[in-house]
């Protein structure tokens, strides 16, 4: 049974949290089960950047993003070549190492 390790966020998870998962589930919704709330402004609809994570272990085994995600991902803040929407990155059969960035864009929120 493959493992998420969010590593610690100075908000919304302060100690970092290692869970056990089940394959193909998100990371999204790995952390939202584990009280980790990580904005999702789109309803996991792959509609915004506000659920963006950085997998620092274990991104290869992750499926590729599509061409939705990859259009997505260029609006989010501090970008890295390991970031996934975390509502479109389904957890595979290799622990992963998730970073959660500082900051996120909420289109929605910010636009008005």
């Amino acid at each position: 049974m493959p493992k998420v390790i969010f590593l610690p966020h100075e908000e919304l998870c302060p100690e970092g949290l290692s869970v056990d998962v089940e394959k193909g589930e998100t990371i999204l919704d790995v952390a939202l089960r584990n009280r980790i709330i990580i904005e999702h402004a789109c309803e996991k609809s792959c509609a915004c950047t506000t659920c963006h994570v950085i997998v620092r272990e274990g991104f290869d085994s992750l499926e590729e993003s599509d061409e939705l995600e990859d259009d997505m991902l260029d609006k989010a803040w501090g970008l890295e070549p390991d970031s996934r929407l975390g509502c479109q990155a389904a957890v595979a059969d290799k622990d992963l190492v998730v970073e959660i960035p500082k900051y996120t864009l909420n289109m929605v929120s910010e636009s008005h």
